[in-house]
C-alpha cells in the first residue's frame, strides 16, 4: 500500500501546474489595439530618425511673391467697333474678308435702298420750303412793325418757319446717320446707294454680309478690332482680392510661349460672381506682335511685400486638393516603448517667395506654442494615408 501514498500529492501538483499555465496564458493574450483618430499619426523614435522629422515654429516674414491667374486678351471699347446700318438696305458691293486691314473712313460695303432716295427727297423739299418760309417770316415781321399785319398772322408765319427749320435739322441728322453729307446734297446728285465706312482703323474680325443680302438696322454687318491698345481680363478668386490693387505689374504668356509680355493693372472688380471670383483689368504695355484679342493668357501678378505668417514650403503637404501641416502633439509610451504623436491640420496657402510660403491658419491656432514639422512632412502623410513603412 505504500506505493500509492504519493498519488494524491502528484495529482495536486498537476492541478496547480495547469492552473498556473492558464493564468499565464491570460497574461500573454494580445491587448486590445489602440484606434488613433484620423488626423493623428504616431512614430517610434527610430522611425522619426529614419523619416528625417524635424520641428520648428511659424514665423512672421515679409514676402514679395507672385499670384498665378488666367484670363483672356480683350480690346478696349474704343478700339472695338460693331458696325450696323441705321436704315435697312441691300448689299450692292463689298470686298472685305475676315483678317483684312482697314483704315478709318474706308468704305466697307455699298448699300442701296429706296428709303435712301426718299429721305434725300424729303430733305431737299423741306429745305426749299424753309427758304420760302424764312423770307415770309422776315417780311411779315417787318410789316407787323408798321402795323400792316396783325399779331395773329405773324405768329402763324413764325410757327410755320420754326416747324420747317426743325424738320430740316432732323433730316440733316438722319442723312448723317447713313453717311450722306447734307451740305453736299442737291437736286442733281440724289443717289440710291450709300457707302458704309469704318469708324476706326484695325483688322476685320467678322464679316456677316454678301452681295444681294438685305440687312436690317439691327443686323451686325462687320466687327473691326484695333490691336494697338489691348487689355487683359483676368479672373481672380475671392480669397486673393486683398492682394491685388491698381498699379501692380503683371507678366503674362500666351499659347504656352516662353516669351514674356508685360501689363499693369488699372482696375479691379468691385463685385463677386456666383463662382466666388471677380475680374481684374490690366493694360498691355510695350509692343506685343503676337498678342491678339480673344487669346487665353497665363499671368503672374507681382505681390507687394507684407509681413505674414510663413513656413518653409516643404512643411506644407497637399492631399485631395487641400493643404495641411503637421504639429507635434505629445510623447507617450506603450509596452515601455516611447512614441510621438503628430496631428495633421488643414490650412490655406498664400504667396510663395524664396522657399517660404504664407500660411493662413485656422481660428484658435496657437502659433507660438505649436511645434510644426518643417522637415519630413510628406513622410508623415505617407505613414498616415498609405500605411507605408513608417506607419506603426
Amino acid at each position: 500500500m505504500k506505493k500509492y501514498r504519493f498519488l494524491p500529492l502528484c495529482l495536486t501538483i498537476m492541478f496547480l501546474s495547469v492552473l498556473f499555465s492558464c493564468h499565464s496564458g491570460k497574461n500573454t493574450l494580445p491587448e486590445k489595439e489602440e484606434i488613433l483618430p484620423e488626423d493623428i499619426v504616431e512614430l517610434r523614435e527610430d522611425q522619426i530618425k529614419m523619416a528625417g522629422i524635424d520641428t520648428g515654429t511659424i514665423e512672421l516674414r515679409v514676402l514679395s511673391g507672385t499670384l498665378k491667374v488666367n484670363g483672356t486678351v480683350i480690346a478696349s471699347p474704343r478700339n472695338l467697333a460693331t458696325i450696323c446700318m441705321p436704315m435697312g438696305g441691300f448689299v450692292k458691293n463689298t470686298t472685305l474678308l475676315p483678317g483684312g486691314i482697314v483704315m478709318k473712313g474706308q468704305a466697307l460695303a455699298i448699300l442701296e435702298s429706296q428709303d435712301f432716295v426718299d429721305i434725300q427727297q424729303s430733305y431737299l423739299e423741306a429745305k426749299n420750303s424753309l427758304e420760302f418760309a424764312e423770307a415770309e417770316f422776315i417780311r411779315h415781321s417787318e410789316l407787323y412793325k408798321e402795323d400792316v399785319y396783325s399779331q395773329k398772322n405773324v405768329q402763324q408765319v413764325t410757327a410755320e418757319y420754326k416747324n420747317l427749320k426743325a424738320q430740316v435739322k432732323a433730316l440733316e441728322q438722319k442723312l448723317s446717320l447713313i453717311g450722306i453729307s447734307a451740305a453736299n446734297l442737291h437736286e442733281d446728285n440724289i443717289s440710291s446707294s450709300v457707302a458704309l465706312v469704318s469708324p476706326i482703323s484695325g483688322h476685320v474680325k467678322t464679316v456677316n454680309v454678301n452681295i444681294g443680302k438685305y440687312v436690317a438696322p439691327s443686323d451686325v454687318l462687320f466687327e473691326i478690332v484695333n490691336s494697338e491698345d489691348l487689355l487683359l481680363e483676368l479672373v481672380l478668386f475671392e480669397k486673393d482680392m486683398d492682394k491685388v490693387s491698381s498699379g501692380q505689374s503683371i507678366h503674362f504668356f500666351i499659347n504656352d510661349e516662353t516669351e514674356e509680355h508685360d501689363a499693369v493693372i488699372y482696375q479691379t472688380g468691385k463685385s463677386i460672381s456666383n463662382h466666388r471670383t471677380c475680374k481684374v483689368y490690366a493694360t498691355v504695355t510695350g509692343g506685343c506682335r503676337n498678342v491678339l484679342p480673344g487669346m487665353y493668357v497665363n499671368a503672374l501678378i507681382e505681390i507687394a511685400g507684407s509681413k505674414v505668417t510663413v513656413l518653409p514650403s516643404e512643411a506644407i503637404v497637399s492631399f485631395d486638393d487641400k493643404d495641411y501641416l503637421f504639429v507635434f502633439e505629445k510623447n507617450k509610451e506603450e509596452d515601455d516603448k516611447p512614441f510621438s504623436e503628430y496631428r495633421m491640420i488643414e490650412i490655406r496657402k498664400g504667396i510663395t517667395d524664396q522657399g517660404f510660403t504664407e500660411v493662413i491658419l485656422p481660428e484658435g491656432f496657437d502659433m507660438k506654442a505649436a511645434k510644426v514639422v518643417i522637415k519630413g512632412a510628406y513622410n508623415l502623410l505617407s505613414a498616415m494615408k498609405n500605411a507605408g513603412e513608417m506607419a506603426c
